[in-house]
C-alpha cells in the first residue's frame, strides 16, 4: 500500500472517529445544550447576563437553605423567674420572745435548701405550701414573708434563688465547653450563652447555629449570627443550642481544577467565587464559553408568567470570555445541591484528531521506507 493509501485510510478512520465523539473527560458545550432545540426538550436552558441575574436571584430557593427563620432580639426583664426544679434557700428572721422557729438565743432561721416541687410550690412550718413558680425572686420573697405573717407577725424573710433544669440552656455541641448553663436572668442572650461555651469550636466550616425552643428548630449561620445585633435572640429555660458545620454542598464535575462534593464555606457563594474554590478552569481542556450551572426545582415552583423557571430542571449558561458574563457569574448565586459543571473545549477534541493524524503520518513514513 502506498504512502497516499495509509494516509487516505488514516484520514477516514479519523473522520469517524471524531463523528462518534472521541472519549473525552467532560461533555463539550453543544452537546449538553442540543436538547434546547428538540421539539420537545426535557430542560430548560437560561444564559446568565447582567440584565437578568437580579431577576433570576427572585426565583425560588432550591435545595438545602441555611437561613431557615430565626427569633428576633428584644431586651427582656433582668429578674429571672422561678420554676420548677429550681432551689431556694430562705432565713427566716422573727424577734420575738416565743417564736416558734428560733430559740431564745437565736433570732434567726435557716430552713433547708428544697427544690420548687412539680405544682410551683414549697412546704413552710406553719404556713404549709406556697406557690411561687412563675414569680421573680423578689415576688417570691413577698409570698413566703405574707404566708408567715399569719402566724410570725414580726417576721422577716430572706431568699436566695438557685436555677434548676428548667430555667437553664443546654449546649448540645459546636463549643469548646458543651453543657447545660443555668440562665441568671431574662436577659441572657444567645452570644452570651456561647461565649460561657467557651466560643465556637474552630474545626467547624462555615458553623450554623440551631435554636430548638418548645419542638421547634430555628437556625441561623453564626456568620449572620455575630454580624447583626438584631438577632442575638434571648434565651428561656429548655432552649437548647447546636452548633455544627454547614451541611450544605454543591458538585463541581466537567474540566475545573477538582471534581467533588463541596461544601459552602460561606452563607453566600456566587458561580465565580464556586470556580475558584474548586480551582477554575483548566486551561487545557475547558471551554470558558461553556460554564453551565444544573439546577432542579420542585413542581410547585414553576412559573408561566416568566417569573420563575418554566421546567423543573433548568441549565445556566455562562460565557466567561465576556466582561458581561464575568459579573453575571459574580451575581448569580449558588444553591445546595446545585451542579457546577466546566465542559470541555472543542480545541481539545481537535488537538486529540491532529494528534492522531500525526501518528498515522508518522506510521505511513515508517512502512514506506
Amino acid at each position: 500500500m502506498t504512502t497516499r493509501a495509509l494516509l487516505t485510510a488514516a484520514l477516514l478512520g479519523i473522520t469517524t472517529l471524531s463523528g462518534c465523539d472521541l472519549p473525552r473527560g467532560a461533555a463539550i458545550n453543544t452537546q449538553v445544550l442540543r436538547e434546547q432545540n428538540a421539539e420537545n426538550p426535557s430542560f430548560a436552558v437560561v444564559p446568565v447576563s447582567r440584565a437578568n441575574t437580579t431577576e433570576l436571584a427572585e426565583w425560588p430557593s432550591t435545595g438545602r437553605q441555611s437561613q431557615t427563620g430565626w427569633i428576633g432580639a428584644t431586651r427582656g426583664p433582668a429578674s429571672p423567674v422561678i420554676r420548677t426544679g429550681d432551689s431556694i434557700e430562705i432565713a427566716i428572721w422573727d424577734s420575738q420572745e416565743n417564736s416558734l422557729l428560733t430559740a431564745p438565743e437565736q433570732k434567726t432561721a435557716q430552713m433547708p435548701r428544697t427544690t420548687v416541687s412539680a405544682n410551683g410550690s414549697v412546704f413552710l412550718p406553719y404556713a404549709g405550701e406556697v406557690v411561687i413558680r412563675g414569680l421573680t425572686p423578689e415576688r417570691a420573697r413577698e409570698a413566703v414573708q405574707q404566708a408567715l405573717g399569719q402566724v410570725l407577725a414580726d417576721a422577716q424573710v430572706q431568699l436566695s434563688h438557685t436555677p434548676g433544669r428548667q430555667n437553664a440552656a443546654d449546649l448540645v455541641s459546636g463549643v469548646r465547653n458543651p453543657g447545660s448553663i443555668p440562665l441568671a436572668d431574662r436577659n441572657t442572650s444567645i452570644l452570651s450563652l456561647i461565649a460561657q461555651g467557651g466560643g465556637i469550636a474552630p474545626d467547624l466550616t462555615n458553623p450554623v447555629v440551631r435554636l430548638i425552643r418548645n419542638g421547634k428548630t430555628y437556625q441561623i449561620s453564626a456568620e449572620k449570627l455575630f454580624a447583626n445585633g438584631d438577632y442575638n435572640t434571648l434565651l428561656r429555660g429548655g432552649d437548647k443550642v447546636v452548633i455544627e458545620s454547614d451541611r450544605r454542598r454543591f458538585t463541581a464535575l466537567g474540566a475545573t481544577g477538582s471534581e467533588e462534593l463541596v461544601a459552602f464555606p460561606q452563607e453566600d457563594l456566587t458561580a465565580i467565587e464556586a470556580l475558584a474554590l474548586i480551582g477554575g478552569l483548566q486551561d487545557t481542556r475547558a471551554n470558558p464559553k461553556g460554564v453551565l450551572v444544573l439546577r432542579e426545582y420542585a413542581a410547585e415552583a414553576l412559573r408561566a408568567d416568566g417569573s420563575g423557571p418554566a421546567m423543573e430542571d433548568v441549565v445556566f449558561t455562562f460565557d466567561l470570555t465576556t466582561a458581561d458574563g464575568l459579573f453575571a457569574a459574580r451575581n448569580f448565586h449558588i444553591n445546595p445541591d446545585d451542579t457546577v459543571l466546566a465542559t470541555e473545549s472543542p480545541v481539545t477534541s481537535a488537538r486529540t484528531i491532529l494528534g492522531l493524524l500525526g501518528t498515522s503520518v508518522g506510521v505511513a513514513n515508517t512502512l514506506s521506507q
